[in-house]
């Protein structure tokens, strides 16, 4: 009987057990791809950067460089290990776009933090890799750090990017959670995977707010996602009416993608499951949430990290989007909360729903 650690000698042998291991650990997509800078790559970002379009995700300018390649955070790497899950949701993610008194949560924020699903399983599969390559190291990432999943996941095969800047897999559809282990292994490099878009524009053609300059260009200021989660403010009142019944996120571009009709839920992970109560909630109910309500409702959820007063200043936009007058009952006391963003928010949807 072949010992295993002696077949994992030769970059070509050591990738296709990787790859074997990632997928028994519950991997939809596991691609290679080299540490070292991408100058075209480089550039992109800087541009996007100069232009302001990453609004005030400062984080992304504070590290460029960092950002600038695997070897910028670690100049120990040698190789990337480019990883997905999918995630891919059974029902229609754009289903409830009428239905004023109910609230639309992004797929993703349904089931599990997938920060925590993600690189448990990135953990198991790096002690593996010790365990048979005792002599490399590797750190494992999953959107905390400075690392440039999207490109790296196109460069390592796993999918391109598309329109909507987002990764597309052709058996996955744009419903991949994506994550990378930086090792300093010398692995073979899988062939970067091209471009299928062709003329396709229904990403671009569906966001609500125009968010897409161009192709493959997003400006995250006019993008529902960041407006809903990573801006702390008000949103400008031109945004407020777009955003419809969304509180969280948005799924749009992600859902009119054509080639999501390859994707399947069986390879989906039980962990991202949705919850029954976030599949179609009712913002009558949410618009109530305190603070430690709001905290026991989204105990282990992505959504707990933007705190009650914006999660109920989005639902808040909701509501006086919704045309349903009996929400009043709900909006008025916040009129007088003591966040005054919150506070103005309700001031605008009780004007709406008047």
């Amino acid at each position: 009987m072949v010992n295993e650690r002696a077949t994992l000698t030769g970059s070509q042998a050591i990738t296709r057990k990787i790859e074997e291991k990632a997928r028994a650990l519950g991997f939809a997509s596991v691609g290679f791809t080299t540490a070292a800078e991408d100058p075209l790559r480089t550039q992109r970002l800087e541009e996007w950067l100069g232009e302001g379009r990453h609004g005030s995700m400062e984080w992304m300018e504070n590290r460029l460089h960092h950002r600038r390649s695997p070897q910028g955070l670690w100049p120990e790497a040698k190789s990337v290990i480019a990883l997905g899950m999918s995630y891919a949701p059974a029902l229609d993610p754009m289903a409830l776009d009428e239905e004023g008194e109910r609230a639309r949560i992004s797929v993703y924020a349904q089931g599990r933090d997938y920060h925590d699903v993600v690189k448990k399983r990135l953990k198991a599969l790096a002690r593996w890799l010790v365990e048979h390559e005792p002599d490399s190291e590797l750190k494992v990432f999953v959107d905390t750090a400075p690392v440039m999943e999207k490109p790296l996941g196109e460069a390592s095969g796993i999918g391109w990017q598309g329109k909507h800047t987002n990764l597309v897999s052709g058996e996955h559809g744009s419903w991949l959670f994506l994550g990378a282990i930086y090792t300093t292994l010398e692995l073979e490099t899988s062939q970067p995977h091209r471009d299928q878009c062709g003329t396709c524009r229904a990403c671009l053609d569906s966001c609500p707010t125009d968010a897409f300059p161009g192709p493959y260009t997003l400006d995250a200021r006019r993008c529902i996602s960041y407006l809903t989660i990573e801006h702390k403010g008000p949103i400008a009142e031109e945004f407020r009416k777009p955003l419809g019944n969304r509180i969280y996120g948005c799924d749009d571009c992600l859902a009119v993608c054509p080639w999501n009709k390859f994707a399947s839920e069986a390879y989906t992970a039980s962990e991202f499951l949705p919850r029954a109560e976030l599949t179609a909630p009712r913002l009558a109910e949410l618009l109530a949430l305190d603070d430690a309500g709001f905290r026991r409702l989204f105990s282990g959820s992505p959504i707990k990290r933007i705190g009650r007063d914006r999660f109920v200043r989005n639902c808040l936009y909701a509501a006086g989007n919704s045309g349903e007058a009996g929400l009043l009952d709900q909006i008025e006391p916040l009129t007088h909360d003591p966040d005054p963003v919150v506070a103005d928010a309700a001031a605008w949807a009780k004007a709406q729903l008047a």
